[in-house]
């Protein structure tokens, strides 16, 4: 059995996880705050990836970054970059798609936060950048670690997207969810089955830590 897909999904969560927790964390603050018009439909472009179906999304992105046409043509003249039917493209689209992942539930443990917490930071110096990261980040662990494990395990899972764009190149862009296809495709059910045994082992097994910490990390009011 070939692995390689399964190293490739797994480096594909791992960075699409790390560059949401990058841009996804302050995105999720800013949007927590008072509320806005334009706040509100920058909210609702990133919650498109959660009732888009993949396949409509990944084709969108296919056309966009296509060398032959505006935005794809325009970094590859410009920049030698291209994103479709690479690995870059397979990150590019499992940060759109897993972005609501990411954000939804860290923007809830903001807003759920007494605006005291802030307010108390700012009565001591602390700029916004300290208060964030030394005050509300560590007051919402709980949600933060959810955030994080569902990202990666909806990444683990991707295939309408990053067929898509990606393609189905061994190697490359051949990820866990497309070697599943091809080996029922090709009627090798075996080794359908050790791939999918292999997402689903570490799918659950991240599921069920996540509870388990939440159960003993986050102990309820009514206890």
């Amino acid at each position: 059995m070939d692995l390689s897909p399964i190293w490739l999904t797994l480096k594909l969560a791992a960075i699409t996880t790390l560059i949401l927790l990058l841009i996804g964390l302050p995105l999720a603050w800013w949007l927590s705050k008072k509320r806005s018009l334009a706040k509100i439909v920058i909210e609702a472009i990133i919650t498109m990836p959660l009732v888009l179906p993949p396949s409509v999304l990944g084709f969108y992105l296919l056309l966009a970054f296509s060398p032959q046409h505006g935005l794809g043509h325009w970094l590859q003249q410009t920049f030698d970059v291209h994103f479709v039917f690479s690995f870059k493209g397979l990150v590019l689209a499992s940060v759109i798609y897993s972005m609501p992942f990411m954000i939804s539930p860290v923007k809830s443990a903001f807003q759920q936060l007494p605006a005291s917490l802030s307010q108390a930071s700012y009565t001591l110096g602390k700029t916004q950048w300290q208060t964030f990261w030394h005050v509300l980040l560590p007051n919402i662990k709980p949600s933060l670690l959810t955030a994080t494990v569902l990202t990666f395990a909806h990444t683990l899972g991707e295939f309408g997207v990053v067929l898509m764009i990606g393609g189905n190149i061994p190697g490359v862009t051949r990820v866990a969810s497309i070697a599943v296809y091809n080996s029922v495709e090709q009627r090798d059910y075996a080794s359908a089955n050790n791939y999918s045994l292999i997402l689903f082992a570490i799918t659950f097994v991240m599921v069920l830590s996540v509870f388990i910490y939440n159960k003993y990390q986050v102990k309820s009011p009514l206890e």
